[in-house]
């Protein structure tokens, strides 16, 4: 039975990136028997322009009875204005939340090509491999009560709620332990618990779960420390299980150590393994229409759909090793070239990408 994938473009270089990596699946299709069918939605901005809402309900219900779900990219400054309920982002916690996402990977990974392409030393980032899991339908992003208010004084005030149940943060740990057990065996759960009574509920619950998993060591750092160790000798870290906004910043300073945000897909996962995959750069609508995005994060991210959704570990392995050889020949998109390198647009890194997928 052919792998049902809801292809959903979104906004800015969505289109781009998301058709690319459309090419490429195709050519898994065509050249190795990958049985597949894709559809297509609308999400984020361009919907809001179609039907008034962010997440159309026949979005959603796509979503529902897809096996896996690709995204490209949602949001812009046309739609900053708009009423906050039904804004691109928005919509996007709310196919998080509906479908039950809770486990987001974001692996930061260093193809040894761009070594010279990060901005910190080679000998600092060369081998570079972690796997940052952030926990994506809980904490202040989900929380209430939120809003901002009028005081009597009339002064305004905004307020947002930080919660997790304990139930939220053991599935993740769970899940958090499970990976680093088929890595390098080791987790560092980040938090701030010296501040917040939330992160000394995370802290307690991270130890707990842990006494399951004895072959597994488990740590603890601040996100504030956290952030510095990334930075200063970042492959002390294996795997990385935090919160949903701790996670949403770490991952994207990791994604710097790797030489471009355009390098670096995600996964959000459910209980049962169905995913929504997605590159962590946004809409970049400063070039949208270009030809110029990098369409490497997406394709990466359909290697994690295929490895961690689709169960086909031989597909994904063949995908990012086409990368890794693309990458090695010097083709690099304008975010990741060098002086020596040759610059090319999204269309020809595609083409280079499928080519080095060889022949069935």
């Amino acid at each position: 039975m052919a792998h049902k994938i809801l292809l959903l473009a979104g906004d800015g270089i969505g289109p781009e990136i998301v058709g690319a990596t459309e090419q490429v699946l195709g050519a898994l299709r065509d050249r190795f028997g990958f049985a597949c069918e894709f559809e297509h939605a609308l999400m984020g901005g361009c919907a809001i322009d179609a039907h008034g809402d962010s997440l159309p309900a026949a979005t959603l219900d796509l979503a529902r009875s897809a096996d896996a779900i690709l995204l490209g990219a949602v949001g812009g400054p046309k739609w900053d204005q708009v009423e906050r309920a039904i804004r691109p982002e928005r919509g996007l916690l709310r196919l998080r939340s509906e479908l039950g996402f809770y486990c987001n990977l974001r692996p930061a990974v260093l193809f040894p090509a761009l070594a010279d392409a990060s901005s910190l030393k080679r000998d600092v980032v060369a081998g570079l491999d972690i796997m940052i899991i952030r926990e994506l339908t809980g904490g202040i992003y989900f929380g209430q009560p939120r809003g901002i208010e009028t005081l009597a004084d009339g002064r305004r005030r905004g307020f947002n709620t930080l919660e997790y149940r304990e139930d939220e943060i053991e599935r993740i740990m769970r899940s958090g332990f499970d990976i680093a057990r088929k890595r390098g065996k080791r987790l560092c759960s980040v938090d701030k618990a010296n501040v917040l009574e939330v992160s000394e509920l995370w802290r307690e619950v991270a130890e707990t779960v842990g006494r399951d998993y004895p072959d597994v060591e488990l740590s603890h750092m601040y996100v504030d420390n956290a952030s510095m160790q990334l930075v200063r000798t970042p492959k002390q870290f294996d795997v990385i299980v935090t919160t949903n906004m701790f996670g949403d910043i770490l991952s994207d300073l990791a994604a710097m150590l790797t030489g471009s945000i355009g390098m670096l897909p995600s996964a959000s996962l459910d209980a049962n393994g169905k995913g929504l995959f997605e590159p962590v750069h946004g809409s970049a609508p400063d070039i949208a229409g270009r030809g110029v995005a990098n369409p490497l994060a997406t394709i990466l991210s359909a290697s994690m759909m295929l490895r961690y959704t689709l169960n086909e570990a031989a597909l994904a392995d063949r995908l990012e090793a086409a990368v890794a050889r693309v990458l090695e020949g010097g083709i690099r998109t304008a975010d990741i070239a060098g002086a020596d390198d040759r610059a090319v647009g999204t269309a020809d890194m595609t083409t280079a990408v499928i080519d080095a997928l060889g022949a069935a």
